[in-house]
């Protein structure tokens, strides 16, 4: 076992923590009879010597060895060992990947960067040992079966030869997710070798038809979509449907009692990350649906309407499990998609009744992403609330047991969030208890309109009681937020404390957020006029440019904010600098005429951010269309994240900018959302494209007016 492992010199190699020394010991403790002896050696090579997904040299030095280890029927968990070597090795390669080398830690090449060769080597490293894999497909052990098939799919150098395997070991393997193992890695060999498509995706079409398993059905049919997007049936929402009823009134099979709950294992990332998983499907039956759908979604793409209807359809289910999965998986659809998602808001407002905790957490977390769409869901968010005291434990396993940041906190903040005046009785009353109110109800104030005015009493009670000392931003931030937006300026005198007192940590950050909140209060903040004046010379643009603003809102003396304003478009000032300055002066508008000058230079900045700025900035104080436009539009095509900022000033140019109006129509137009990012997001992305949204109809509706006026 692991023969030559001595002969290797380890120090000399390196992984993401520094010399590799201690990786025999790693490679010893996956062959260990100990199962926490293997999964602590599985958790140091995923830590540190495959760190991220990096393939250093000691990655490479040990793949002959694991390969060894999966070769060996005696060693357990191979299944674990089998899915490490498909991710060092499963990296493809082509001419535009360079950027695969990256920064790393001390075993990385003397520039600290893992080189792209290494993945290359890694490839074909596990590559030419891959003919391992091919008798594991009958493994006695079923998670070493689950593993192998993707290994084999993803990196064995004859694909026919696997995929006739694959095919005649489905006929035979007992194993639901096994079996489900196979379809997926029919469905890579299709998308990875065009010479088997055409053939591979007849087979698929066929098994999707003819399988008398009906999760088989609907694996095929998810990857017959996956591979071949133009042979989606018409019908793929009926078909879907009722696969999805099938499985679940299918007879539950017998499991022969279950296996022994294995002994507790240390703390590590690995045995955490399967303690998740088990946790997330525990009491499920069928919990490989979710990943099934999940494929067919991605399939279906822009073809928002089928989508929708498939998650409607989970979310009438009498499973808990399918409608969970709607959930999660209408988080992702309505992230990336523009669409009709009314229904779909009303029902899984319906899921906060259900005794499921779970159920109720992904509901609960999913609108409060929402903002203004959770709406359809508000009569259910404010019904759970009525349940209870905001914070206070309700029966225990009643559907008001809500807990936690998803909890009944997270169902006000989705409530408040979605400008519901319900909200604030019951914002009210979290303010008036003892305990911390979280920061993001604080945030979602603003939203809430003049209903929320009542809330100033106590939020100045709340602000009164921070102490001034090093968490003074952290705590008083979000509060003198809420305080801007309810135009609370009885709180004067706590602002003023707040603003004198400061401490120098994050000093500068206080008195920004404190000058903000003073110009919210506009002439009430009369007697702030001198710290204000004061903050005009403060070294930070930041402050100053608040300190600036919030003097115009107070006095509405032009004169005596702009030169300090000014000051801050000079040549040599930071980019950043520039673009407060150029924000505020556009907030005074035309008073600020006489800045005109000191903005027109930024309209031919090298940076895009300061020639928005600039030219919508130069536009309020001047009216100039002629130049402003222009670099507006192009902003506009150049980086589609300026488009909200940009689509405020062309709501208000109206019918001076005509010719924006192609743009916008466009805009309007796209079923995906200008924000969209795959695999990240944003908790404000969705209300950040509805917004833009909800300005281009307003430019539009101005330049109609116009033209109808005509």
């Amino acid at each position: 076992m692991l023969t030559g492992i001595e002969e290797v010199d380890w120090a000399s190699l390196g992984h993401a923590y520094g010399p590799a020394d201690d990786v025999p010991a790693l490679l010893r403790g996956l062959a260990s009879p100990d199962p926490a002896e293997r999964e602590a050696g599985l958790d140091g090579m995923y830590g540190a010597v495959h760190h991220q997904g990096d393939v250093y040299d000691s990655t490479l030095a040990c793949i002959p060895f694991l390969l060894e280890l999966v070769a060996d029927p005696a060693v357990q968990d191979r299944g674990g060992i089998v899915e490490l070597l498909t991710s060092i090795g499963g990296i493809e390669l082509d001419d535009e990947d360079d950027d695969l080398a990256g920064p790393a830690g001390p075993g990385a090449g003397d520039d600290g960067f893992v080189p792209a060769a290494n993945f290359a080597m890694a490839a074909a490293a596990v590559a030419a040992g891959a003919d391992v894999f091919l008798s594991l497909v009958d493994d006695a052990d079923p998670e070493v079966r689950l593993a192998a098939p993707v290994a084999l799919a993803s990196l064995h150098p004859d694909p026919a030869r696997v995929l006739t395997l694959l095919r005649e070991r489905l006929t035979v393997e007992p194993d639901t997710e096994v079996r489900l193992a196979l379809v997926e890695a029919v469905g890579r060999i299709a998308l990875r070798h065009a010479s088997l498509s055409a053939e591979t995706v007849d087979w698929l079409a066929w098994l999707a038809r003819a399988a008398q398993d009906p999760g088989l059905r609907l694996a095929a049919l998810a990857q017959l979509a996956r591979c071949s997007p133009g042979r989606i049936p018409d019908d793929i929402v009926r078909r879907v449907t009722a696969l999805l009823e099938e499985i679940r009134t299918a007879p539950e099979p017998d499991d022969g009692g279950g296996e022994p709950s294995p002994a507790r294992m240390p703390v590590t990332l690995v045995g955490q990350v399967r303690e998740l998983l088990e946790e997330q499907v525990a009491g499920r039956r069928t919990p490989w649906t979710e990943e099934l759908l999940r494929t067919l979604h991605g399939a279906l793409d822009d073809r928002v309407d089928d989508r929708i209807a498939l998650i409607t359809a989970q979310l009438r289910s009498p499973d808990p499990g399918q409608r969970s999965d709607a959930i999660w998986l209408c988080g992702g659809l309505i992230r990336l998609w523009r669409g009709r998602y009314e229904e779909v808001v009303r029902l899984v407002g319906e899921q906060l009744a259900d005794p499921d905790a779970r159920l109720r957490d992904a509901a609960t977390s999913f609108l409060g992403r929402l903002f203004e769409r959770a709406a359809p869901a508000a009569d259910a968010l404010a019904g759970v609330l009525a349940r209870g005291p905001v914070g206070a434990p309700a029966a225990s396993g009643g559907p008001a047991d809500l807990t936690g940041r998803t909890g009944r906190d997270g169902a006000l903040l989705a409530l408040a969030r979605s400008g519901d005046a319900r909200a604030v009785p019951l914002l009210a009353r979290a303010l008036e208890g003892p305990g911390e109110v979280r920061r993001e109800l604080l945030y979602a104030v603003d939203g809430l309109g003049p209903a929320a005015a009542g809330l100033a009493p106590l939020l100045r009670r709340r602000l009164a009681a921070v102490e001034l000392d090093e968490d003074l931003y952290d705590r008083a931030a979000p509060l003198l937020y809420a305080l801007a937006a309810v135009r609370g300026g009885q709180a004067l005198p706590e602002v003023l404390r707040l603003l004198r007192g400061a401490p120098e940590h994050r000093r500068e950050w206080v008195r920004e957020a404190a000058a903000r909140t003073l110009g919210a209060f506009g002439p009430m903040a009369r007697e702030a006029v001198p710290e204000l004046r004061e903050l005009l010379a403060a070294d930070s643009a930041t402050v100053a440019t608040a300190a600036a603003r919030a003097l115009w809102e107070v006095e509405g003396d032009a004169d005596a904010v702009v030169p300090a304003l000014v000051r801050w478009l000079r040549p040599g000032a930071a980019g950043a600098d520039r673009c407060a300055a150029a924000q505020a002066l556009g907030a005074i508008g035309p008073a600020a005429a006489g800045a005109a000058r000191a903005l027109r230079p930024g309209l031919t900045s090298r940076d895009l951010w300061e020639r928005v700025r600039c030219a919508a900035a130069l536009w309020r104080v001047s009216g100039e269309t002629e130049r402003t436009l222009p670099v507006l539009l192009a902003a506009w095509e150049e980086n589609r994240h300026a488009r909200v900022d940009i689509a405020e000033c062309l709501a208000e140019m109206g019918p001076a900018a005509a010719e924006a109006q192609l743009p916008v129509l466009t805009e309007l137009t796209r079923r995906r959302r200008h924000n969209a990012r795959e695999g990240a997001s944003g908790s404000h992305d969705i209300h950040q494209d509805e917004k833009l949204l909800t300005l281009c109809r307003a430019t539009l509706a101005r330049m109609e007016r116009r033209d109808g006026g005509l």
